[in-house]
């Protein structure tokens, strides 16, 4: 049985979705409206949960979305790799779609990790806006808003965004881990 919550930004109304498994699909605000699909269905305690958890996110407080869970029961094992590990970069942190596929195991497959971050149902649950391209390009963001939405929410982390570039404030993923 689906579950869902709206949730409240600055940019308008977004809804997050679950099924028994876990959360599977995140609606971010933003972009045309007439295009939104609109949940029915009546509210868990997990949607509600991460409902409140975007909520804060959205003013700028980092949350453990980490600690939801995700139903992602119809992903390859690979897939599933790549989310796990775009679910530990921290906040205000990034890595690039090669140190994904390379952590994956499989270095050549940074391609794979893009349309795999491309497709990502529930987004900022898995941060696909923290992964960027080797030179720290902002690429692909296929939410309302789009590249737009990716740059507000890597400021809001506090990255410093220079043309279509980043670099992140605080030290990065691959330096944290091997700390």
């Amino acid at each position: 049985m689906m579950s869902f919550s709206p949730f409240m930004t600055a940019l308008g109304v977004g809804f997050v979705e679950a099924t028994e498994h876990g959360i599977c699909r995140v609606q971010l605000p933003g972009g045309d409206t007439r295009q939104m699909l609109c949940p029915t269905g009546a509210s868990s305690l997990l949607t509600d949960r991460a409902a409140e958890m975007l909520t804060c996110y959205f003013r700028g407080t980092p949350q453990p979305f980490e600690s939801l869970p995700i139903d992602c029961m119809v992903a390859t094992d690979f897939r599933r790799m790549v989310i796990e590990i775009v679910r530990r970069i921290p906040y205000g942190g990034s890595m690039s779609y090669g140190q994904v596929a390379a952590e994956a195991g499989s270095a050549s497959a940074s391609r794979a990790v893009g349309r795999i971050m491309a497709v990502n149902p529930v987004p900022v649950i898995v941060p696909c806006h923290r992964v960027v391209a080797a030179d720290g390009a902002l690429t692909g963001f296929s939410a309302p808003g789009g590249l737009e939405l990716k740059k507000s929410l890597l400021i809001m982390e506090g990255i410093e965004i220079s043309g279509q570039g980043m670099r992140s404030k605080i030290v990065s993923y691959k330096q944290q881990k091997l700390a």
